[in-house]
């Protein structure tokens, strides 16, 4: 089942640990999501919406359960799903999948997940509740995760709020802070 706007609208946290084991779908590639992180409000100095509504944030303000695809790096997109209530910024950003559609590829990473699926700005503000070509099933798969500090940040470091598989049968470089 297509995962409805009422999940999305839950605490962020929630979401980013509820989307372990979920299947993202995205044209003729379907992948068990292994990988979140939770980017909550302005209080959180690691949200881009941290300093107010810009061009670039204005999705995160919006409805839950819209896609907000930004690039970095020059170089990688990242795929995010807002989540919470319209005017509190807040999203879960997708960091890992393991394709099942076709098998056996494990893209470890936002930049991997986005390159490979072909995810890029013309995906921003996609509404993924109703979206045929870009969206999230429940399968009824469950897995173990643990939380860990989000990577890829010079602030916020503090927050526990990524979430990664332990399961064995999902192999990762699952990165353990030390």
């Amino acid at each position: 089942m297509v995962l409805g706007r009422e999940f999305f609208l839950q605490d962020t946290n929630i979401v980013s640990t509820n989307l372990i084991g979920k299947l993202l779908c995205y044209k003729n590639f379907c992948g068990i999501i292994t990988e979140t992180e939770s980017y909550i409000g302005q209080d959180d100095p690691a949200c881009h919406a941290a300093k107010g509504m810009t061009k670039r944030t204005k999705i995160m303000f919006g409805q839950a359960g819209f896609s907000y695809v930004y690039f970095i790096y020059g170089m990688y997109y990242c795929l995010n799903i807002v989540t919470e209530a319209l005017n509190f910024p807040a999203a879960t950003l997708i960091r890992g999948i393991k394709l099942i559609h076709p098998p056996y590829t494990y893209l470890n990473g936002p930049g991997k997940v986005c390159k490979f699926l072909g995810i890029n700005l013309t995906h921003n503000a996609i509404d993924i509740t109703l979206s045929k070509e870009l969206y999230i099933k429940d399968i009824g798969c469950t897995l173990n995760y643990m939380s860990t500090p989000r990577i890829g940040i010079s602030k916020g470091l503090n927050k526990m709020w990524r979430y990664v598989i332990t399961d064995r049968e999902f192999p990762s470089n699952i990165f353990l802070p030390s």
